[in-house]
């Protein structure tokens, strides 16, 4: 599926992981502090180029990878959004957008693991997700479309299993496998019955 990429640190995996909404109120920085809170929080990011308020779960995130992803200078994806790096992995080289394919499939085909599972290259799906969460943050940033849901959803599945897999599953409720199948089915819901079939059964396959 793709070459053997360079290994980041655990450590800075483990920065990169996303806090989706299951935190606390002592776990996050309020964003209803008003405008100037919110402009200097988003400004420590380079992906988040716009304006529009992140909800409060992806401004966590978008915090999280500030020091993690890299922004291209010169080169941007979707909705004028910076080119984003995490690792060895560049958002351009795995854009679902510049595929002839639905989101679905093309996460799917994509975005396969090994068999068995414990035996995927964990690294790389933390740096993928790793650019389309950053990438997400910065369509959110100016109101862009949300399609990239799909495959963000799906890789955090992915995530999910591959851990569970290499006997270090997530703990945090919105980080469970079959939460995030739920995620995927239900932002997916228009594409085809086979192919929600098939993360449906990836959601039951954790070795």
């Amino acid at each position: 599926m793709h070459s053997l990429l360079p290994i980041i640190t655990l450590a800075g995996v483990a920065t990169a992981l996303p806090k989706i909404p299951f935190v606390t109120n002592s776990d996050i920085i309020p964003i209803r502090d008003g405008p100037v809170a919110i402009a200097s929080r988003q400004n420590q990011a380079c992906f988040v180029i716009g304006s529009e308020t992140l909800p409060e779960e992806t401004a966590d995130i978008a915090d999280d990878l500030a020091n993690v992803v890299t922004c291209s200078n010169s080169a941007t994806t979707i909705a004028g959004v910076p080119d984003v790096t995490s690792g060895s992995t560049t958002f351009s080289s795995i854009d679902f957008s510049q595929s002839n394919q639905s989101p679905l499939q093309f996460a799917l085909s994509n975005f396969a693991t090994e068999n068995p599972l414990s035996n995927t290259d964990l690294e790389f799906f933390q740096d993928a997700l790793n650019v389309y969460l950053a990438t997400e943050a910065g369509i959110r940033s100016v109101g862009g479309s949300l399609a990239i849901k799909v495959p963000k959803f799906f890789l955090e599945m992915q995530v999910s299993r591959i851990e569970t897999a290499q006997g270090n599953p997530p703990t945090a409720p919105g980080l469970q496998v079959d939460h995030l199948r739920d995620k995927v089915l239900k932002n997916a819901g228009r594409e085809d019955q086979a192919l929600l079939d098939q993360v449906t059964a990836l959601a039951t396959q954790l070795q």
